[in-house]
């Protein structure tokens, strides 16, 4: 049985406004006239020929999107119902019919003849009827059995078969997989031929990985990068309950003479140790302060040479000027040297003051501390001390209740970084089998890959006469790079690849030969290009033609759509195209030439 897997018509439910668009099993047109000479330099023209693969990938139940051009103007398009016919296999067909307004509702009709119109078919007629979006997707990937693309479903590689504008800016990367590399670089190696699985596995392992890393890391933050040894905290635990024990039994005894004499012993040892030992610095601090303020006023300069000169001649003593002069240059510079001195004792004085503030409020808090401890001996209320030792035990309690809860993050942390060593093997070891696979199958001349990357060679070097290479490599993360490059006559690769016009070029490339590749499975026939001949000259645009149409004869429908600018140039009478290969021409004057025979929206 010849299975197609192509779109065979797409119309709607208002043929007035917008026409019927039947495709034929191979080579399909959808030409764009510019006949207004003030449009020939525009870049854009707003006929349709770039939202009839849009409206192809509505038809194949693509998620509503708000920013979808019938959405966005639900105004204009909120009545419009489309049918979307696919030719499943030789004599079989399937419609699917969506309407705008109620996009999450699909119908389903499958049928023996092509070219149908199921616009005024009662839902009685239909085989299935307002079937929700999510099992309208599923019935359709049964219906559809493209089984080649298992376990993933039918929509996740279609961009490659319905290349937008957008879809051309990297030859591997479409413009819906924006997101995560483990969203779809798994799926373009299984269709490349790799396994895919290790692959998922090896993104899956890794996502895994990073999320013990983010919960360890959360884990020492919140402990504050302290007692991360199990071994310390279990120490400081079984002191706190030895201490709560020894407490416990003091209040279950109602005595208080072994608290008494260890609060004696604390009270002699350290506090009153450590009271004196600040005295004496405060007294030292204290002594140096008193030299310090003797010296700052010593150095005060009290000699005035106005007043010594009126003083000498009261008492009829001459008072040269030139004495006074050097004892002015005297003065100054003793005032020089007095200054530098002054400023180096003004700090010194100023670190004696903030010392002392600091010795001073910790004797006060001391001095407070022993006669707490001094009032608890003196106190002949057993009641309040038996207060005093409760209030310890619950401050001991908190403590070890926190000692707890950090112990088990340690725990925690330490059975993570077990997990995260386990994780980190197990990923190096699917990097390893990732890296045998993708050397097998490249190695392997008879393998899938191997069979797409010679036709993928084959197509750029008869379009431009130049070899490409498509490869797939290992990097250092264990995830693979895709790469398609163009290569000189050494075999190098060169940057030609980047200019916009080959890199569309090696999309429609990949394109064809991965469908080639697959022709002998369940697997998609079709693929639109939208633009496919621009920035090319015009050898160039006859030799993918020619590219087109051979691969159109081995079955591989093919949707292109142009501007009647950029047709090759030909010296000959003879059409570009035959009549029947432009299903859709589409022209400026007027809005009956647009794909939506409307005014603009």
């Amino acid at each position: 049985m010849l299975v197609r897997m192509k779109p065979s018509k797409l119309y709607s439910n208002k043929p007035d406004t917008f026409a019927p668009v039947e495709f034929t099993p191979d080579l399909n047109v959808v030409l764009a006239e510019i006949r207004l000479p003030e449009n020939l330099d525009r870049d854009t023209h707003n006929l349709g020929k770039t939202t009839l693969g849009r409206l192809l990938d509505f038809g194949f139940l693509a998620q509503r999107d708000h920013k979808f051009f019938l959405f966005k103007h639900i105004e204009v398009f909120g009545e419009f119902a489309f049918f979307l016919e696919i030719e499943l296999t030789q004599g079989s067909y399937v419609t699917v019919r969506r309407s705008v307004e109620e996009a999450t509702k699909i119908a389903f009709k499958k049928h023996a003849a092509r070219h149908q119109d199921f616009t005024t078919l009662p839902d009685s007629e239909w085989d299935h009827v307002e079937v929700p979006f999510d099992r309208a997707k599923e019935l359709l990937d049964s219906i559809l059995d493209w089984r080649s693309l298992n376990p993933w479903h039918f929509r996740k590689g279609l961009g490659y078969f319905l290349r937008s504008q957008s879809d051309f800016g990297d030859v591997f990367q479409l413009g819906k997989f924006a997101n995560k590399h483990a969203d779809w670089k798994p799926f373009l190696a299984h269709i490349l031929g790799f396994d895919a699985a290790i692959i998922a596995r090896h993104y899956a392992k890794a996502e895994e990985l990073e999320n013990k890393q983010a919960k360890a890391a959360t884990i020492r933050q919140e402990m504050g990068g302290d007692f991360e040894d199990a071994s310390k905290i279990d120490g400081i635990l079984l002191l706190k309950r030895q201490e709560v024990d020894k407490k416990q039994q003091l209040l279950d005894a109602f005595d208080f003479r072994t608290q008494d004499k260890a609060d004696t012993k604390q009270v002699v040892d350290q506090v009153e140790e450590r009271i004196a030992a600040l005295n004496a610095r405060r007294y030292s601090l204290m002594q140096n302060r008193k030299k310090i303020i003797a010296s700052l006023e010593e150095d005060q300069i009290l000699f005035d040479p106005e007043e010594a000169k009126a003083m000498f001649e009261e008492a009829g003593v001459l008072f040269a000027d030139q004495v006074k002069k050097d004892f002015q240059q005297l003065i100054a510079f003793n005032k020089a040297i007095t200054e530098e001195r002054h400023g180096y004792l003004v700090e010194e004085r100023a670190e004696v003051d903030a010392e002392l503030k600091t010795i001073n409020a910790e004797l006060n808090s001391l001095g407070k501390r022993r006669s707490e401890m001094l009032s608890f001996l003196s106190a002949t209320d057993s009641f309040a001390k038996y207060k005093r030792v409760s209030t310890e035990m619950v401050t001991l309690r908190a403590d070890i209740d926190t000692l707890e809860r950090q112990r088990d993050f340690v725990h925690r942390l330490q059975q993570l970084r077990t997990e995260i060593r386990t994780l980190a093997e197990e990923k190096l070891h699917l990097q390893t089998e990732i890296e045998a696979n993708v050397e097998a199958r490249s190695a392997d001349e008879d393998s899938l890959f191997s069979s797409i990357r010679l036709y993928f060679n084959e197509i750029v070097e008869e379009v431009i006469d130049s070899k490409a290479l498509l490869s797939v490599c290992v990097n250092q993360l264990g995830h693979l790079d895709f790469r398609a490059e163009l290569l000189d006559d050494a075999g190098n690769a060169t940057s030609a690849d980047r200019g916009h016009s080959y890199k569309k070029l090696l999309c429609i490339a990949f394109d064809l030969a991965v469908l080639r590749a697959h022709l002998d499975e369940r697997f998609p026939r079709f693929a639109y290009h939208d633009g496919v001949f621009e920035s090319l000259d015009d050898r160039k645009k006859e030799n993918l033609l020619a590219v087109i149409r051979r691969y159109a004869a081995l079955g591989i429908q093919s949707i292109i759509t142009l501007i009647d600018s950029d047709l090759p140039q030909r010296t000959t009478a003879e059409p570009v195209f035959a009549p029947d290969e432009i299903v859709l021409k589409l022209h400026d004057e007027g809005e009956r030439g647009r794909l939506f025979k409307m005014k603009t929206w």
